[in-house]
């Protein structure tokens, strides 16, 4: 069993051990690099958790942290899910879905009318849960990555 539990920038010192744990697990299925963070402070971590209208949220099993995701809110309707991980262990037990249905319930109690995210050309696994949930890929540009050449892939759901 996996309990979600929203957290606020008093929680950062669980917030940095699991994206911790996801940038050291999966680096590959991120932009952001564990070099960025490894050295960051209280002040940085609580700074990511306290944007304002944020929607953090950590995936819990017996206590322990499975899994993470942000929801950002964005302009003119848009809303933005961001840093979904699992960790091993959790793969494969819903844990995804769940996290991905909690921001998707926090977009639609937020007013959004769409809910977008950007995904690292090449994570197939996570562009196939994307598309579990009805997002689809878009032309947008996605931000460049760090070869100067390769941009992420937009995708998007409607939710009205």
């Amino acid at each position: 069993m996996v309990d979600l539990h929203i957290i606020t920038s008093d929680d950062w010192p669980l917030w940095r051990d699991i994206r911790v744990a996801a940038l050291t697990d999966a680096p590959h299925a991120f932009k952001a690099r564990l070099a960025d963070w490894h050295g960051g402070g209280q002040e940085q971590w609580r700074a990511r958790l306290a944007i304002p209208g944020s929607y953090n949220v950590v995936a819990l099993r017996e206590s322990r942290p499975v899994g993470m995701v942000r929801g950002i809110p964005g302009d003119s309707g848009t809303s933005e899910l961001r840093s979904l991980w699992v960790s091993p262990e959790a793969r494969g037990d819903g844990v995804g879905d769940q996290l991905i249905e909690a921001v998707t319930m926090w977009a639609l109690r937020s007013g959004s009318t769409t809910l977008k995210l950007a995904v690292i050309p090449g994570n197939e696994s996570a562009t196939a849960l994307y598309r579990r949930h009805g997002f689809i890929t878009t032309e947008e540009l996605g931000d460049l990555l760090s070869d100067g050449v390769t941009r992420e892939q937009v995708m998007a759901k409607r939710l009205r």
